[in-house]
């Protein structure tokens, strides 16, 4: 499983939709305003539908704007909860890729920080 992309959770992020940067997804079409789905799964297999668009801002270049508002509610998310987006084979089918969502939530333990899934 290769991780694509990760990073710790802005409101804005939760408000406004997740800002990943071209760069961790490789070549992105050069079409500003280029809608599309991302189907992703998370830890408990639940799939999910994401819709994309493809934005350009000048500092960071293209990146896909990912529209999450139903994932954001069930999971209920909160600033600083660490999203991480995993590229895993395909087992069944022999080709192609899953795309996993990861979410997980720094509480303290007995004096210690530890992340736990959401």
């Amino acid at each position: 499983m290769a991780m694509v992309f990760s990073k710790l959770l802005t409101a804005d992020d939760i408000e406004n939709g997740l800002p990943i940067p071209g760069s961790s997804l490789g070549q992105l079409p050069d079409q500003e305003g280029l809608t599309m789905s991302m189907q992703v799964h998370d830890r408990n297999g639940q799939d999910w539908t994401f819709s994309c668009t493809i934005k350009r801002n000048d500092s960071v270049g293209h990146f896909l704007s990912v529209g999450w508002n139903n994932f954001v509610r069930e999971k209920d998310l909160r600033v600083d909860d660490k999203v991480t987006i995993h590229e895993e084979a395909m087992k069944k089918q022999g080709s192609g890729t899953w795309i996993k969502v990861e979410v997980k939530r720094k509480i303290r333990l007995f004096g210690e920080d530890i992340w736990a899934d959401v």
